[in-house]
């Protein structure tokens, strides 16, 4: 699928980093700021998404490290839509067949992935249906200098899903750390509820001047044996496959470089169909109870060796997924913070350019009963609402 080219970004050359001061409104861009000790970073209303976030790389250069676009008013005009940095809902990930039972009542959701000749709008459905929850604008109720909460209504029957939902996503900066609660509360009727954050990295913020992929980054899933089994449209079968020690899919033993799967034969086909790459769910297994926020229960990972930037992650979420950005193909512009400091290379995204990270449940288990993810994927008015906790916290190694 080819990804259009904005031309205002193809005029610009070289980064050009200039977080504004906080003056409690959206920059003239439309993004709204925030600011702590070594970190800052814009969020939109649309899809509740984070546009750019800066922090030093090992040099002291300053480095946007998430894709976007320059301003807010590009995301609802791209017509790709790649769920750049947005909330996917109201369940995230795939549903197979845009079908799931509740209470022996069968739901059909809006299709919105993989047509065919017999079903055009798609044969399943994706993040949330064509009109999911990363496509609109949420309210600010709350902003700050270090926080911003965003508010959004999801009516009863919205792309199919029963019932009236209602939703709060907080971001948070403090000492190198972007914090995300998402909460979402069921008002009228029994709902499958499954979130997530779409963040497009690059830890090199594009400025590599030795490679033009994000291959070079190494990843860590370290409590992550295990992988949920798919079909060539990327449909879970309903097996959970192991991961063996030095696999393709093997991230759990030690850290590697993303690149280094792709000498293994089984990195084709890896990610569904004819695909060679990631876009695949792996499992948290974490002995219970514990506390996700400590130390010694980081879900995940990512580090550059050339920027020095290293991010780890913490979730209180029980599946993980990657995605190596297989499908980019060198059209979709960087932001004009992003991109090598002496103005050479391309502008646009290369395919593994990025890699996207997801903290989530287990993917479509709301069709998958035996794997008993009810409690953690389905609620009803009057009951716990759904939470989604994530802890990104950043360090630069010089």
């Amino acid at each position: 699928m080819k990804l259009p080219y904005l031309p205002i970004a193809a005029l610009l050359l070289t980064p050009a980093l200039s977080a504004p001061s906080f003056t409690g409104e959206p920059d003239s861009t439309g993004k709204y700021w925030l600011f702590a000790p070594g970190i800052s970073a814009s969020f939109i209303p649309y899809g509740a998404s984070i546009s750019n976030l800066i922090i030093k790389d090992k040099h002291g250069i300053d480095r946007d490290i998430v894709l976007g676009f320059d301003n807010a008013s590009y995301y609802s005009l791209d017509p790709v839509h790649p769920h750049f940095g947005g909330v996917p809902g109201r369940y995230a990930n795939r549903i197979k067949n845009s079908t799931f039972t509740l209470d022996d009542e069968e739901h059909h959701i809006l299709p919105n992935e993989n047509p065919t000749s017999s079903h055009p709008a798609g044969v399943n459905t994706l993040h949330g249906g064509p009109d999911g929850w990363d496509y609109r604008n949420f309210t600010v109720v709350s902003y700050s200098q270090s926080s911003i909460t965003f508010s959004l209504v999801d009516p009863d029957g919205k792309e199919g899903f029963p019932g009236e939902v209602i939703s709060y996503i907080t971001y948070s900066l403090s000492n190198m750390t972007w914090d995300a609660k998402m909460i979402a509360i069921p008002t009228t009727k029994k709902t499958p509820i499954m979130l997530s954050s779409h963040t497009y990295w690059n830890l090199d913020g594009f400025a590599n001047n030795q490679t033009d992929t994000a291959l070079n980054h190494t990843l860590h899933l370290p409590f992550s044996g295990q992988t949920i089994a798919v079909d060539s449209i990327l449909i879970p079968t309903g097996e959970i496959s192991a991961a063996p020690k030095n696999s393709v899919n093997d991230f759990w033993s030690s850290p590697r470089q993303i690149g280094d799967g792709f000498s293994d034969p089984d990195i084709a086909g890896n990610c569904g169909g004819s695909c060679t790459g990631y876009d695949n769910c792996w499992l948290v297994n974490r002995q219970h109870p514990y506390d996700w926020k400590s130390e010694d229960k980081m879900v995940a990972s990512l580090g550059s060796e050339w920027s020095g930037i290293e991010l780890r992650i913490w979730s209180d979420q029980e599946a993980f997924q990657m995605y190596s950005c297989n499908g980019m193909n060198g059209t979709m512009p960087i932001k004009s913070t992003q991109g090598r400091d002496d103005g050479t290379g391309g502008r646009g995204v290369e395919k593994y350019g990025c890699v996207v990270l997801e903290v989530q449940d287990w993917i479509d288990g709301v069709n998958h009963p035996e794997w008993g993810r009810g409690g953690r994927q389905i609620f009803e008015p009057g009951g716990d609402p759904y939470v989604l906790q994530v802890r990104h916290r950043f360090s630069v190694d010089a």
